[in-house]
């Protein structure tokens, strides 16, 4: 027995030594729910003879899916990938009806302040970069192709709230807006400038690692 006891020590001292170290892992992640609702600004333009007025585009609201990664540097200041699945968006024109369809990937990149370190109930603030890759368009107006950007790089806001639930799992409240704008053309000039500009209402979990 003598012989074994210093086995068993060093064994559950290992043990406790992964614990604490998984305990105290920098990384997190998040799912949520997110209702994405773009704003729809665009500036007035004629075409086919007519004139339309700003704001005569328009791209639908949708919910998507959210997946993050979080890495820690300091109890209150943290980096955060926003991702999610590709996503495809109808078009409309004020009075025409529906152009099309695009699809589009919106990485987006934070760094985040933490407030209430500690505590169960954490409030925070992020700002940063959103790139958007536009693909696979399918815009046309009176058998006319349109076009868009093949991508989008604007700056993004967030702030939310992260209510602890327990030593792993966590509550979160997030609301985000980002900069995401194109210019549609045809293949002789540019028509006008969609600026998408999207709200993203989100609703989720967060789990440490």
């Amino acid at each position: 027995m003598k012989k074994t006891s210093p086995i068993l020590a060093c064994a559950a001292l290992l043990v406790l030594t992964v614990a604490g170290a998984s305990a105290a892992s920098p990384w997190s992640a998040r799912l949520r729910a997110t209702y994405l609702q773009t704003v729809d600004h665009s500036d007035a333009f004629s075409a086919l003879g007519l004139n339309f007025a700003s704001g005569a585009v328009g791209v639908n609201d949708k919910w998507i899916p959210e997946i993050d990664v979080d890495y820690a540097f300091t109890d209150t200041l943290a980096a955060e990938v926003v991702l999610t699945i590709p996503q495809s968006q109808d078009v409309t024109l004020a009075g025409v009806g529906k152009l099309g369809t695009f699809k589009h990937l919106p990485p987006t990149f934070l760094l985040q302040y933490r407030a209430n370190p500690g505590g169960a109930i954490r409030p925070y603030v992020g700002a940063g970069v959103n790139f958007t890759l536009i693909y696979d368009n399918n815009l046309k107006v009176a058998g006319i192709p349109l076009y868009l950007d093949h991508y989008s790089l604007g700056i993004a806001g967030q702030a939310g709230v992260d209510c602890k639930i327990d030593n792993r799992w966590t509550f979160n409240l997030d609301l985000k807006k980002a900069v995401i704008r194109s210019d549609v053309s045809t293949s002789a000039a540019t028509l006008t400038t969609a600026r998408l500009d999207p709200w993203l209402y989100s609703i989720g979990l967060r789990y440490d690692f």
